[in-house]
């Protein structure tokens, strides 16, 4: 098995600290292919990628960067509410800082659920540096079937229990990263949110990847991200967390995406 060596970092940005990890293979190719860097969900951390990261560097003979948002995690807390373009803004304000402070120009675009609207607009916002693009359970634009189950999550979050499972993970700011999830998309301001504008501006191969069962989006989702532009995957009997579900499966995938690549 290939050893992995994995570095913790603290990203200094004009918003704050951003605390990041990297894996990185130990394997002559590492040093010239393009690293991947994974951007989490409306929920996620570092952490809750666990061993995803690792076996997907083995797998790729990539490194793999993954940071915490600002807000989310270790990272520094975020002043105030999310604005309504955080998800292009992460692209324009937040990777150009991570590549300057983790050393690496030309990269791999990798995001889970609306980490994968940021892998989309960073595909667009840096067209040169974006060698390739994955969405996992990424979404396109606001569906019923997506607020349906953020209703259901907001009632399960009410439960003291639910919430301090994920305090585990993002500590005294869980509710703010509960209501940064569910207020923003709930929102009557956001209801024409899409990506269509981004997604006309991305010029690498795509691969969007989607669970069968997933509970948060219809596989119009990943066909909107392929379309003539690259190719769907769609996970038999999987639902919204592919990396949890079976990280080995979905990390071959990509594996065999970046070789054609």
């Amino acid at each position: 098995m290939t050893k992995i060596d994995e570095q913790e970092f603290w990203v200094r940005t004009r918003e704050g600290r951003l605390f990041a990890k990297t894996w990185t293979p130990d394997a002559q190719e590492t040093t010239y292919r393009a690293p991947i860097l994974l951007f989490h969900d409306s929920l996620g951390c570092v952490e809750l990628w666990r061993g995803f990261p690792a076996l997907l560097a083995s797998a790729t003979g990539r490194r793999v960067i993954a940071y915490d948002r600002l807000g989310f995690g270790r990272s520094d807390s975020y002043p105030g509410q999310l604005e309504f373009d955080f998800i292009a803004a992460e692209a324009r304000h937040v990777v150009p800082q991570l590549g300057e402070q983790l050393g690496f120009i030309e990269f791999v675009a990798c995001g889970h659920s609306v980490g994968g609207g940021m892998a989309v607009e960073t595909a667009a916002h840096l067209q040169t540096q974006c060698q390739a693009l994955v969405t996992i359970a990424a979404q396109a634009f606001v569906e019923d079937k997506t607020l349906d189950g953020i209703r259901v999550a907001k009632r399960d979050f009410e439960d003291a229990a639910n919430l301090a499972r994920l305090a585990k993970y993002h500590g005294d700011r869980a509710r703010w990263v509960v209501d940064a999830w569910t207020e923003t998309w709930l929102a009557s301001e956001y209801v024409d949110w899409n990506l269509d504008a981004s997604l006309a501006a991305v010029r690498c191969p795509t691969l969007a990847i989607h669970g069968e069962c997933d509970e948060y989006g219809s596989a119009a989702h990943p066909k909107r991200i392929a379309e003539g532009r690259g190719s769907t995957l769609i996970l038999p009997e999987t639902g919204h967390v592919p990396h949890r579900e079976d990280d080995r499966l979905l990390a071959d995938a990509i594996a065999e995406f970046l070789s054609l690549a």
